[in-house]
């Protein structure tokens, strides 16, 4: 669910956190920033391109159907959720800095004229170079569940379901997202955040605040992979990736 939103774009400033329960404990917290985009009005930065720059590439279907809003518009049609006139299509997700760009975590969310979100496409990257997207109906508190499709962590195989709570408002946003398998809690990633305009000068202290985010990233989750290895936590099998980005379609749930 939503209420009045921000102007677009604007930059989601935070911490990213997370939580390993099983089988062994360990927990970490970063500062992080992220774009919240409007999908049929992207931001061009004119000479601050370089530090901020969406690309269709790096999304969804690479942008087979005219960019990334066609891309989800298209997704959203096939799995009988077409875009109704006066949708607005929003993206939270990390824009291309210094020409690199990783996303472990992009998510779109459909809101109506009532400025309420009644769907939300997760799409989820792993470090091999595959991408998923899950197709979510939420609840009225932003919640839903889904089967796990996708190799992210060498140390969890693809069983499970993520749980998935989203919050957004005109001043701060929340994604988190728990991975159970088996009834048990064994990881917990969260993101909370609060909304800034994304003005040419917040880009600049933002992106000189946090260097470059996409790249930060990439490296900070191989350092703790390498971390949780050397205490021990066996490495699972990764089965053979698909191509494209498959979709993995969840109903809405009483509880999440």
């Amino acid at each position: 669910m939503t209420a009045a939103l921000p102007p677009l774009p604007a930059l989601a400033v935070g911490t990213v956190r997370h939580i390993r329960r099983t089988p062994l404990h360990n927990t970490f917290t970063h500062r992080h920033y992220q774009w919240l985009v409007d999908l049929d009005a992207l931001p061009d930065l004119g000479p601050l391109r370089p530090l901020a720059r969406f690309d269709a590439r790096d999304h969804l279907d690479g942008g087979q159907a005219g960019g990334i809003g066609g891309d989800l518009r298209r997704l959203l049609a096939r799995h009988d959720r077409p875009v109704r006139p006066g949708d607005r299509l929003l993206m939270l997700t990390h824009a291309r800095v210094l020409g690199h760009v990783f996303n472990s975590l992009t998510v779109y969310w459909v809101l109506g004229q009532d400025a309420r979100s009644r769907t939300a496409v997760l799409e989820v990257h792993n470090t091999y170079g595959s991408r998923q997207a899950y197709l979510l109906d939420l609840d009225d508190r932003g919640r839903a569940r889904t089967a796990k499709a996708l190799y992210v962590s060498p140390f969890n195989g693809v069983e499970g379901e993520y749980a998935v709570r989203l919050q957004l408002s005109a001043d701060e946003l929340g994604v988190v997202v728990g991975l159970d398998v088996d009834s048990e809690r064994v990881l917990t990633a969260s993101t909370r955040a609060r909304l800034v305009p994304a003005t040419r000068r917040q880009v600049v202290r933002t992106a000189l605040w946090h260097l470059p985010m996409p790249l930060r990233e990439a490296v900070l989750i191989r350092l703790h992979g390498i971390g949780l290895w050397r205490r021990g936590l066996a490495i699972q099998p990764r089965p053979e990736a698909r191509a494209g980005c498959p979709v993995q379609v969840s109903s809405v749930l009483e509880r999440a």
